[in-house]
């Protein structure tokens, strides 16, 4: 593999106009529901069978961010990280990349959603049919649902196991959360931004990194492999109040890996 020498920019084209294009985004969707006006609701990623769900989500999602912190955290990891890849790509190939592994990080994830809301739906369909506080416990332990009303229902139930009314407000509460979680909206460029991570650790491999929580310099490749590790343990335990996307997190990632493949078998003496 060869890496073509363009001269180094400390802040590219594309990057910078992703970095004006997000803030304008965050900008404008805070200033507008000062009026009451919902930009949310339009332009982030919503679960298919939501009503708010517009295919034009899978890419203005990436340019939607929840706060301050999370915005500045994709950010500074576009800039650090999508700098040294556009240099090395180019601006229009660099952009290629960025927005098909925001976009494919956005299919994994709603693919991961739909297997556990499809889970979900059966098993509040199942409990309907038998509604038992053994059953109700059992779901809340398998979903991994941590809701204060549920709480509340299963202790008054366990206290009261032959109480029919207290079945019914279980269904009711199920189908309730049902209906909000569809409607939760996903945000951030992070899928993107962990795309231009894996493609940083795996052009870039030695490269070696000084991070603040670690007191001594780490080999890219190292970092990029312990942080994929870390965000598929994460997708598969999550830990109540967890709203992190961690498989579009991987998702991007694999798109990255992906479009590396193909790109280096397609171009062997130039990589790019």
């Amino acid at each position: 593999m060869q890496i073509r020498s363009r001269g180094f920019e400390t802040l590219p084209v594309i990057v910078k106009n992703l970095l004006i294009i997000n803030g304008l985004f965050f900008l404008a969707t805070n200033v507008l529901a000062s009026m009451h006006i919902d930009l949310t609701s339009l332009f982030a990623l919503h679960y298919w069978e939501s009503e708010k769900f517009k295919v034009w989500q899978f890419v203005t999602h990436m340019f939607m961010h929840a706060n301050i912190m999370h915005l500045f955290s994709n950010m500074f990891a576009l800039w650090m990280f999508g700098s040294i890849l556009e240099n090395s790509f180019g601006p229009k190939r660099f952009l290629t990349f960025y927005m098909l592994c925001g976009i494919g990080a956005a299919f994994l994830h709603m693919g991961v959603l739909a297997y556990n809301f499809i889970e979900l739906k059966h098993a509040i369909a199942a409990f309907d049919t038998n509604p038992t506080v053994k059953g109700f416990s059992s779901l809340l332990t398998q979903h991994n649902l941590v809701v204060p009303e549920f709480n509340e229902l299963l202790s008054m139930w366990t206290s009261s196991p032959m109480e029919d009314g207290l079945g019914r407000n279980g269904s009711m509460l199920l189908h309730q959360y049902y209906s909000i979680i569809i409607n939760e909206p996903t945000v951030g460029a992070s899928g993107a931004v962990f795309g231009i991570l894996f493609a940083f650790g795996y052009l870039f491999p030695n490269t070696e990194m000084m991070l603040l929580f670690i007191p001594f310099p780490i080999k890219a490749k190292y970092f990029v492999g312990a942080y994929a590790l870390f965000e598929l343990y994460a997708g598969f335990n999550p830990t109540a109040g967890d709203n992190i996307a961690h498989f579009a997190h991987l998702g991007g990632m694999l798109v990255a890996f992906i479009i590396l493949k193909i790109w280096n078998k397609t171009h062997r003496n130039h990589f790019y």
